[in-house]
């Protein structure tokens, strides 16, 4: 499937090359803009935790019910529980993600154009292999942050133990587990955000391609730019479509990886015990416990993230 050259050249007309961006206004700029995100979408990832790890005895709440009792209880507050620790570790984690995916969508870039393959084929490889490769390198960090707020998201809830911080969870972690606690569930999440990060990474590069292919953009005055509307919904398609196409493939590892991070020092199992026992309590949909709240969470997520990191991409692109 081979794209004409008008089209091709509309499409280079949204991107933004690494090479081309402030790299000081990127990393400030997108410091505020990405917060504000996470401030908007934190609690859909607090539901979703709540319903991975809830116990039988609570396990068919749906996701109104659970943010109902929320409300109830803590009020707003309790929709961000854990929300100080995510963003003080998410803004160095995510520099560290933004850098290895540009610098190696670039290089993958130029690997795979020798195969003369079709424009989104070349797409999917390469962002897929630069969406893996930053994930590996920012799970070091992501971990901890997410075995600390997950056990602050779920303090309270289906018999889970109750702190006074975020510090005070590492503190309980290393004094029973070590620095091993932290990293409790490492291997899985390399497992679960690897493929997840390369999935959605190759399904929004490729897809770009077809949307434009597809809405035969510009058609035929390749000195003709498309709209800032056009090229906004084509993203937002894209990042629909990829959060649609990683969370109904990942979110089994998921959730077997929640439960992991959030059990206790008295109650911890291994993998095997834990796919066990929700295949026993829920048979094996138990592993998709929590797909409509990671499926809504990955695809808004994904959405939102990617129209910021565009946008942020065109607001700090240097003056030619």
């Amino acid at each position: 499937m081979d794209v004409s050259p008008s089209q091709t050249q509309s499409f280079g007309q949204t991107e933004i090359d690494w090479a081309k961006l402030d790299k000081t206004k990127f990393y400030v700029v997108g410091a505020g803009l990405f917060t504000g995100v996470t401030v908007a979408l934190y609690p859909v990832s607090l539901v979703k935790t709540r319903l991975q790890v809830a116990s039988q005895d609570v396990a068919e709440r749906n996701a109104f019910s659970v943010i109902r009792g929320i409300l109830r209880t803590d009020g707003i507050p309790g929709l961000y529980r854990g929300f100080g620790t995510v963003i003080t570790g998410a803004i160095p984690a995510r520099i560290i993600f933004l850098t290895a995916l540009e610098t190696t969508k670039v290089a993958a870039l130029k690997m795979v154009q020798p195969f003369e393959l079709s424009e989104p084929t070349e797409a999917a490889i390469a962002n897929g292999i630069a969406g893996m490769t930053a994930a590996l390198f920012s799970q070091a960090m992501f971990v901890p942050i997410d075995v600390i707020s997950q056990r602050l998201m779920v303090q309270g809830y289906s018999g889970h133990a109750n702190y006074n911080g975020g510090l005070d969870v590492a503190r309980k972690v290393l004094k029973s587990d070590g620095i091993r606690g932290l990293y409790r569930g490492f291997g899985l999440s390399v497992m679960t955000y690897s493929p997840s990060s390369a999935v959605w990474w190759a399904s929004y590069g490729s897809s770009q391609r077809i949307i434009w292919r597809l809405l035969g953009n510009v058609a035929d005055n390749e000195e003709s730019a498309p709209s800032q509307q056009t090229i906004v919904l084509a993203q937002a398609a894209g990042g629909i479509i990829a959060g649609a196409t990683a969370s109904c493939i990942t979110t089994p590892l998921d959730t077997i990886k929640t439960r992991l991070q959030v059990m206790g020092h008295e109650k911890r199992h291994t993998l095997r015990q834990v796919v066990k026992g929700l295949i026993i309590d829920d048979g094996w949909k138990g592993l998709y416990r929590g797909l409509g709240p990671r499926f809504f969470s990955m695809s808004a997520w994904g959405t939102s993230m990617i129209l910021t990191y565009e946008y942020l991409k065109r607001l700090c692109a240097k003056d030619e």
